[in-house]
């Protein structure tokens, strides 16, 4: 096969950083695969539910157009394949409660899904030239140098008062098996608490649903698991397939953005910083901290040795390793607002007025989330 060479008319992202292994904010194009596996029985319905979904994805901006197809060896077999401008309109709809209803009701047909996601890089064919293919979106303009980890986090919020019981119920579980098959492993679990909210970063080494499902299934999560259930804000049913697919999914907090300096220091702490956001500001305000970070990767100065941003709606979450104490330094560093003419902006996006001055150590102290438990899996 050969492929075609992006003509010079079309747009090109900007090269980001080397330290950056996983982004969503180069500016390159989006192509989500969704695997699906229907019940017997349960075409014509999924037919019908699908036609309803397409109509409407057709007006989400930044989306682009789509595809289904039908297996030719599996008729219980479908793909269906979209393409979005970039990855934070899609990002944002496929968070929203909007779209949490309007897939409902495709769980009583479908067996089994998956979805996935990818930056376009290359393409073949005849691409469009001109002022149409800026419409289209870019090309991520080089693939990224990974690590071999996904780094995903769960958050969900609890009754307020309950927030020491709950620190209890977590901290003191056993830690289930890591290793998941042949080529799954977990790697690292950090859980946090700011106010009533709960964050759990999960690292992980090969299929991130596999790692998911088998942690679910132990029994010494599934028993503290039951344990949190009367003090959720959200009600769930974890005997019920429906309601835990409604609450995990409601729960994901993606990682938007990771950078590493490429170093290790056993002597690192980890520690999770908390930016709630004003309503839509969410996006803007991880994709702010996202470059802050690339930037201070490149100063060896900085006691940042890797930042992961986890972000839905208005939920922006910062995780960081850094040498010494989160509080040693310039708490304009550690906040990720060294830069000053990023501060004014901040202003725009954050709940409540960005800090400056003499105020950036209490901000600091104010967006620390607590440490409930982190803990690596053996030889990690």
């Amino acid at each position: 096969m050969t492929t075609t060479p992006t003509p010079a008319s079309e747009p090109l992202t900007r090269q980001v950083s080397h330290h950056v292994s996983q982004s969503v904010f180069d500016g390159s194009r989006l192509r989500v695969v969704l695997l699906v596996e229907v019940y017997d029985g349960a075409q014509q319905q999924f037919l019908e539910t699908y036609e309803r979904l397409r109509s409407h994805v057709e007006s989400v901006p930044g989306h682009l157009g789509e595809q289904l197809c039908q297996s030719i060896e599996n008729p219980s077999q479908w793909l269906i394949t979209s393409e979005w401008e970039s990855a934070p309109p899609f990002l944002n709809w496929v968070s929203s409660e909007e779209h949490v209803r309007m897939v409902k009701p495709l769980h009583s047909c479908v067996r089994d899904t998956r979805s996935l996601r990818f930056h376009v890089v290359r393409e073949t064919g005849h691409p469009a030239t001109g002022a149409g293919s800026a419409a289209r979106g870019r090309l991520q303009t080089s693939p990224r140098i990974g690590d071999g980890v996904i780094r995903h986090a769960l958050t969900f919020t609890v009754k307020p008062g309950s927030e020491d019981t709950v620190a209890g119920l977590l901290a003191d579980y056993a830690s289930p098996e890591p290793r998941v098959d042949d080529t799954t492993r977990l790697c690292r679990t950090s859980l946090f608490l700011h106010g009533n909210r709960v964050v759990r970063a999960i690292e992980v080494r090969g299929d991130l649903l596999a790692a998911l499902r088998h942690v679910a299934e132990q029994p010494e999560v599934r028993a503290v698991e039951e344990a949190l259930n009367p003090y959720l804000e959200q009600d769930r049913d974890l005997g019920d397939p429906e309601s835990a697919r409604v609450f995990y999914t409601r729960a994901a907090l993606p990682a938007v953005h990771h950078v590493t300096v490429g170093e290790e220091d056993p002597a690192a702490r980890r520690h999770a910083l908390s930016y709630p956001a004003r309503p839509g500001c969410g996006m803007r305000l991880a994709q702010l901290l996202a470059e802050a970070d690339e930037a201070a990767a490149d100063d060896p100065r900085s006691p940042v040795l890797c930042s992961t941003i986890f972000q839905r709606d208005e939920v922006v979450v910062r995780l960081v390793d850094v040498r010494g104490e989160l509080g040693d330094g310039d708490p304009a560093v550690a906040l990720g607002l060294a830069d000053p003419a990023r501060v004014a902006e901040l202003t725009t996006l954050l709940d409540g007025p960005a800090p400056a001055g003499d105020e950036l150590a209490r901000a600091l102290g104010g967006a620390r989330m607590a440490l409930v438990t982190d803990r690596r899996a053996p030889g990690v």
